[in-house]
C-alpha cells in the first residue's frame, strides 16, 4: 500500500482550504490524509467540515495564553498524539512555531506574491485592499515553508493573476482563492513525493522519479 502523507491542518475560520484538501484526497489527486484539524477558535466552521469528514479535531484557543510561546506549547501538545508528518496552515491566524518536531515540515499559503504585501497583520481582505491601493498590475499567491516569523520561509510555488481596473478586494480575493486551491495541493503533493529541496532561500523542485 502506498504511504499517505499524514497532515495536521491548522485553521481559524471557515475551512475552505481544508475542504479543498479533503476533496483532492477524495478524488485521488493528493496522496495524503488529514490526521487532525486544529483550530485556534472554537466557533470556526472548519471544525464542522472536519467532523463531517470524520477527521479528529482539537481546539487550542489563543486568548487564554499570555504569549506565543505558551500558546505553542499547548498547540504542540495537542498535535503530538496524531503523528502528523506535515503541518498545513490554512488560514491560521496565530503564529505557529515549527520547533524541532516540525522543522522544515510546515507549509503556508499567502494570498499575495511574497515578499510584497505580507507579514504580521497582512491577512484576508487586508492583503487585497493593500494590493489595490498600491496600483500594482499583478497579484497572486505564494506557498512557502513556514518558520517562526510571519510569511518569511523559503518560497515553494507562486502563481499570478492580473489586477483589473474594476477589481474590488472581494473580486480580487475570489480570483486569488481559485488559484490557491490549485497551488496548495500541488505543493503538498510535491512534499509527499519528496521532491522539495531547500537550498538557502531557494526551494528546488526535483523531477519525478524515473523522469
Amino acid at each position: 500500500m502506498t504511504h499517505r502523507l499524514r497532515l495536521a491542518v491548522l485553521l481559524s475560520g471557515g475551512g475552505t482550504t481544508l475542504q479543498n484538501i479533503l476533496d483532492r484526497i477524495a478524488d485521488g489527486r493528493l496522496d495524503a490524509e488529514v490526521a487532525v484539524v486544529l483550530s485556534s477558535r472554537a466557533d470556526a466552521f472548519g471544525l464542522e467540515r472536519a467532523r463531517q469528514a470524520s477527521v479528529p479535531t482539537v481546539t487550542v484557543a489563543r486568548k487564554p495564553y499570555p504569549d506565543v510561546q505558551s500558546f505553542n506549547d499547548a498547540a504542540h501538545a495537542a498535535l503530538e498524539p496524531y503523528a502528523a508528518e506535515l503541518a498545513v496552515l490554512a488560514g491560521f491566524l496565530s503564529l505557529f512555531q515549527p520547533r524541532a518536531r516540525y522543522a522544515g515540515r510546515v507549509l503556508n499559503i499567502h494570498p499575495a506574491l511574497i515578499p510584497s504585501f505580507c507579514g504580521e497583520g497582512f491577512y484576508g481582505h487586508r492583503v487585497h485592499e493593500a494590493v489595490l491601493a498600491s496600483g500594482v498590475k499583478v497579484s497572486g499567491c505564494t506557498v512557502h515553508f513556514a518558520d517562526d516569523q510571519y510569511d518569511r520561509g523559503p518560497i515553494i510555488l507562486q502563481r499570478c493573476v492580473p489586477v483589473l481596473d474594476e477589481d474590488t478586494a472581494a473580486t480580487l480575493a475570489a480570483r486569488v482563492l481559485a488559484l490557491e486551491h490549485e497551488l496548495y495541493p500541488e505543493a503538498i503533493q510535491l512534499f509527499a513525493e519528496n521532491r522539495l529541496r531547500v537550498d538557502g532561500r531557494r526551494v528546488r523542485i526535483l523531477p519525478p522519479p524515473g523522469a
